[in-house]
């Protein structure tokens, strides 16, 4: 466990980022080519099948299925982060990733509070952390220095 650590606010903030530029470029497009200028103009909640679908359905299967295969979504894979039941570090249920999933809500309510606690705790925890009952870990790579001559 020495090449692992406690995931801080920046990096998971950087592995947000570049989870939310995926999902533009892989939601938002085709949104926007279905449901035209409206979609982003108009005032429905709702626009239709594929607004459910590409919008909230899509993204939930999605962010599931990543954390359970890969313990990770692809911003959190691109900066060495990998997301664990807090108590074993093995992989997380079903039950913890659909509970995380909508904990974020929990987290972002209160002026984002949630989330910035990632910041504060000692295990780098944010709320809905707390309630899945996960931690994220980073895998810090490092290596002993050994040179050819201590061989």
């Amino acid at each position: 466990m020495e090449s692992k650590e406690y995931a801080g606010f920046w990096i998971r903030v950087g592995a947000s980022l570049i989870d939310m530029i995926l999902i533009v470029i892989l939601l938002t497009i085709p949104l926007s080519m279905i449901y035209g200028q409206e979609y982003w103009t108009g005032s429905r909640f709702i626009y239709g099948f594929w607004d459910v679908m590409l919008g909230y359905v899509a993204p939930f299967i999605a962010t599931i299925w990543l954390w359970r295969r890969f313990c990770a979504t692809p911003g959190k894979m691109a900066t060495n982060l990998r997301v664990v039941d807090a108590a074993t570090g093995q992989r997380m249920s079903v039950w913890q990733a659909v509970g995380r999933y909508f904990a974020y809500l929990v987290a972002v309510l209160p002026f984002g509070l949630g989330i910035i606690w990632v910041g504060i705790d000692k295990k780098k925890q944010g709320w809905h952390d707390k309630l899945a009952g996960t931690v994220v870990i980073r895998e810090t790579g490092k290596v002993p220095v050994q040179f050819e001559s201590e061989m």
